[in-house]
């Protein structure tokens, strides 16, 4: 035994300026961490947070209903994806609420994205296929961060919504559940203009239930 403790001192004597390095960073870290969760609570920005929202309009009122909340990178494929839809969203601006991604690599984050709905709307998929009674319809996801003074919280937002609705959203506004429903109101009408423009943002889903 006390052969056991002269080595773990020797050990530590040797070493004792790397492992106070590592608990020194390790503090910096967690210091650092700790600001920067409260500024983010302050300012109520929750980038890394993906919120995916199903946005309708029935009897002539706006409705917006949350389908899924998770984190980023729970989502897409590594971390180097998340971090740059991450840092997309916090470059969104209140004119233009979606995200800014490579056209090359819009796709692949998009279908990050369709792969988390799909699952969650599995069970349709499988009624559909033993023959039984479904509705389906399809819908247009697409990437934001609305940035409007108005909102609450700053985060990734996937806005799915059905393809015939977005390309024919009335002109007057709807009835809103909600005052600040109103930005999400101009931002559908941008994804409708972004949708002819820029179709590439987008990706088609068929939802079965």
């Amino acid at each position: 035994m006390a052969e056991l403790i002269e080595a773990i001192f020797e050990q530590l004597s040797e070493h004792w300026s790397k492992i106070v390095s590592a608990a020194l960073f390790a503090l910096i870290g967690w210091v650092l961490g700790k600001r920067k969760a409260a500024q983010d609570w302050q300012k109520r920005e929750f980038y890394d947070r993906l919120n995916i929202s199903l946005n309708l309009l029935q009897d002539g009122k706006l409705k917006l209903r949350t389908l899924n909340e998770t984190l980023c990178k729970s989502v897409f494929p590594n971390s180097q994806a998340a971090q740059a839809v991450i840092d997309a969203a916090k470059k969104t601006t209140p004119e233009n609420p979606i995200l800014d991604l490579p056209k090359e690599d819009y796709w692949y984050f998009l279908n990050a994205v369709l792969n988390e709905i799909s699952e969650q709307f599995a069970a349709g998929v499988i009624r559909e296929d033993l023959g039984m009674s479904v509705v389906s319809d399809e819908y247009l996801i697409c990437l934001t961060s609305e940035a409007d003074g108005g909102i609450r919280m700053r985060k990734v937002r996937v806005l799915m919504i059905k393809k015939s609705l977005l390309t024919s959203l009335p002109e007057e506004t709807p009835k809103l559940e909600r005052e600040t429903h109103i930005t999400r109101w101009q931002t559908l009408k941008k994804l409708a203009a972004a949708y002819e423009k820029a179709p590439h943002q987008f990706l088609s889903i068929f939802i079965s239930q």
